[in-house]
């Protein structure tokens, strides 16, 4: 059973939440915020009312978290008090511990993503290294990593674009991620990650490495001011690849951007290429491609004022030795984060998707560098 020191941890952890927070605050913002919806004309602009409606949502959604988190630190303290009167059993206090201590994390993790950006869905990119049919192979695990990880959080996962690899895995896939917070828990994914293990596609049954780079950058929506220079822009269309279906190869419904980038700062130059299948639907695809674009373009003006931005494309190093942010050794049951030296020996779970703690342990160690 839990100790009475367990139970002040919980009690002080939520009562620092609410200071950190800043609850009674946040309180007030709602209501200001929710006055200005009532306004004659607000659905006027429908752009802007959503916007606002968003604002609203947000702070309510502190406000909700913080509730939840106080009401299962109370359940904890009074089945702590009823068990006195044998009212209640070890086991059943423990639960409620489990819970309470649960929320309480999950919120201090939260609330470390305090970036303008954090609170965005994501699209995220893995591309293969070199290395053939076995890195190719591993760009597909992380892929089904990334997914699994989604689906357990509640998030909507979308393939932008997919192509496959020569004989197995994949060569390159751009996914959207969308859900709140997916773009802070899943910023600290941006580098190389390495596999080591007995490859299934070597006959003498070698130890080999493979390299696969993961590039995550804030899916922006119709609220963020985003300049495009249609003069930089060109359009290509192919023809979608995939397996049966009367369109597939037959109708150009993939689209291919080309953005000729000009960075405002430093006067470089640099070709943003983006490709979109996701529907068979040409006009579609187009608007997707655009969005993607200015996703990346946002990203970029976010680099120049953020400084772990900065240093997360700064680490974006040729996909090789030397460059990996995170580890993965089948054979010696490790996975190692070398940022952070969080590491785990299971790793079947962390190819199910359990990565939460290495988010933790990233967001803990860098987050407080970006305010």
């Amino acid at each position: 059973m839990i100790t009475i020191e367990q139970l002040k941890d919980v009690k002080e952890r939520t009562a620092a939440l609410e200071r950190y927070l800043d609850i009674e605050n946040k309180q007030v913002q709602v209501e200001e915020e929710q006055l200005r919806t009532q306004a004659p004309g607000f659905w006027d602009d429908a752009k802007k009312a959503e916007a606002q409606m968003k604002k609203v949502k947000d702070l309510q959604k502190w406000i909700d978290g913080y509730r939840e988190v106080k009401t299962m630190a109370d359940e904890l303290e009074l089945a702590f008090d009823f068990f006195k009167d044998e009212l209640v059993t070890e086991e059943e206090i423990d639960a409620a511990y489990q819970k309470a201590i649960t929320a309480v994390e999950s919120l201090e993790l939260k609330n470390m993503l305090r970036q303008e950006a954090d609170q965005m869905d994501c699209v995220l990119k893995i591309n293969c290294g070199a290395g053939g049919t076995e890195s190719q192979d591993w760009a597909s695990m992380l892929m089904r990593m990334y997914m699994r990880w989604a689906e357990t959080n509640g998030y909507k996962v979308s393939v932008a674009n997919l192509q496959d690899g020569d004989e197995a895995g994949i060569k390159t896939v751009t996914m959207n991620i969308e859900g709140s917070f997916s773009y802070g828990y899943l910023k600290g994914e941006n580098g190389v990650h390495r596999l080591v293990r007995v490859s299934p596609y070597n006959a003498q049954g070698k130890r080999m490495t493979s390299f696969a780079s993961v590039f995550v950058t804030p899916l922006v929506d119709d609220s963020i001011e985003v300049t495009i220079e249609p003069a930089r822009m060109s359009w290509d269309t192919f023809r979608s690849g995939g397996a049966g279906g009367q369109n597939v190869n037959k109708v150009e419904s993939g689209v291919r951007l080309r953005y000729q980038y000009k960075d405002p700062y430093t006067g470089e130059e640099e070709e943003i290429l983006i490709e979109n299948t996701e529907t068979r639907d040409q006009p579609k695809n187009k608007e997707n491609a655009m969005r993607q674009l200015r996703s990346i373009l946002y990203d970029k003006e976010l680099q120049h004022r953020m400084e772990e931005q900065a240093k997360v494309e700064a680490g974006k190093k040729k996909i090789e030795w030397g460059s990996q942010i995170r580890s993965y050794v089948f054979d010696d049951r490790r996975v190692k984060d070398h940022r952070t030296n969080f590491q785990t020996s299971d790793v079947n779970g962390v190819m199910d998707g359990k990565i939460d703690g290495f988010i933790k342990a990233y967001l803990m160690e860098f987050s407080g560098s970006e305010n």
